[in-house]
């Protein structure tokens, strides 16, 4: 049954900074869209890896590849900083550039070998830091996790991303622009615009429907293009898709709108299992 079209592709070159909307790309069991999330920024006084969650000021910084990744590969990116400055990854002053910027003393990372376990380790995290994280009030409830695979689940216990990518849980995520839509209908006031939650695939759903169909796919498989694809959980939300980018206001009013919707979910996560290409345009069916 086809449940829509691909409208969208979008990849990430450095974890937690704008990135690229591409037309069509290879998609990979282990990294999704080669190169995405292939970069890092390292919070040296916290001896930890960071994203926008707690360095709030990254998504205001551009990442763009100088060449196609491929597979595995994580070649040197452009930087452009809030005020204009423009820096490479292979540049000596990469790291204090970016640590000017952000006002943290950092550095930039490609992904590493993931026998690296000090690099991918999580530091100290208290509730009140996982509360701020999610925008979360003292007496608000905590999303529900446990849908995450088993084995995501028990690398994210010691380690801030699976060891040997930087993604939050899972290499692939999709939304639809229904979804989409429906939160918007919430919160009429704001800018609900894909950017703010960093998605790869964004479907565009038939005319007229209504909701949340992607949480409808959980469990069930997706052939996009000719890629297949598991659906495995819903993603839950935090205080990154209220953050200011370009020319994106800040809104805490979204993540509250989610809060009360669904639970603070919005999106899916994918496991690919059968690779291939997929391209804007693609047809999507529900297997």
């Amino acid at each position: 049954m086809q449940v829509g079209e691909v409208s969208e592709l979008w990849r990430y070159p450095v974890k937690s900074m704008r990135g690229d909307r591409v037309v069509s790309t290879e998609v990979t069991e282990r990294w999704g869209f080669p190169g995405d999330r292939g970069w890092a920024v390292r919070d040296e006084q916290a001896s930890e890896i960071r994203g926008a969650k707690r360095i709030n000021s990254l998504l205001q910084f551009h990442a763009r590849y100088l060449e196609e990744p491929a597979a595995d590969s994580t070649p040197p990116t452009e930087i452009t900083c809030p005020d204009g400055t423009v820096v490479r990854s292979d540049d000596d002053e990469i790291h204090d550039v970016l640590s000017a910027a952000t006002g943290r003393t950092v550095t930039l990372w490609p992904r590493r070998s993931p026998d690296d376990h000090e690099h991918y380790r999580r530091g100290r995290i208290t509730e009140a830091d996982i509360r701020a994280q999610l925008d979360l009030g003292p007496d608000d409830p905590f999303p529900d996790f446990s849908t995450l695979p088993e084995d995501v689940l028990a690398e994210l216990f010691d380690y801030v991303t699976p060891r040997g990518t930087y993604f939050d849980a899972m290499p692939l995520s999709l939304a639809t622009t229904t979804a989409l839509e429906s939160l918007q209908a919430t919160v009429p006031d704001s800018v609900i615009d894909q950017r703010r939650f960093r998605k790869n695939v964004i479907v565009a759903g038939a005319p007229g429907a209504e909701g949340f169909p992607e949480f409808e796919w959980v469990g069930r498989r997706l052939r996009i293009g000719d890629v297949v694809c598991e659906v495995t959980t819903p993603i839950a939300r935090c205080v990154m898709v209220g953050l200011p980018q370009a020319e994106l206001p800040h809104d805490r009013d979204i993540l509250k709108s989610l809060v009360r919707t669904t639970g603070m979910d919005l999106g899916v996560y994918l496991r690919v299992i059968e690779p291939g290409r997929i391209t804007e345009g693609d047809p999507v069916h529900l297997e």
